[in-house]
């Protein structure tokens, strides 16, 4: 039976203290859909935080979707960006986006923040 590839709770920023360190000291990426700040974590595996505020994606389905692609973008690419917390802010505009540019542009960042986040 394949490995469970799921959103494991250590895979993820769950408290403000989390969010504010990477807020506070980072390295950014950003394009028309996201910005993604990024920031080493001293672990042997990313972790993940989302940011989608109601301004940038609307509803909650549209916002869900959102969240949704992110997951499933950062679970991918999780291995070439260990040690690193990652938080996604959306951009208005973002949510009536299609799906393969949005996970496109995620590919980008990811590598973006890597390369930053390695110097």
């Amino acid at each position: 039976m394949p490995k469970k590839q799921g959103f494991l709770r250590r895979a993820r920023l769950v408290n403000g203290d989390q969010f504010n360190r990477v807020f506070q000291r980072n390295q950014r990426s950003r394009d028309q859909y996201f910005v993604v700040l990024a920031r080493s974590n001293h672990l042997p595996y990313a972790r993940l935080g989302l940011a989608i505020s109601r301004k940038a994606a609307g509803d909650a389905v549209p916002r869900n979707r959102l969240k949704r692609l992110v997951r499933e973008s950062f679970r991918k690419t999780q291995t070439d960006i260990a040690g690193l917390d990652c938080v996604v802010m959306a951009r208005p505009g973002a949510a009536q986006c299609h799906g393969t540019v949005l996970l496109k542009s995620l590919d980008n960042h990811w590598a973006q923040v890597a390369r930053k986040c390695e110097a």
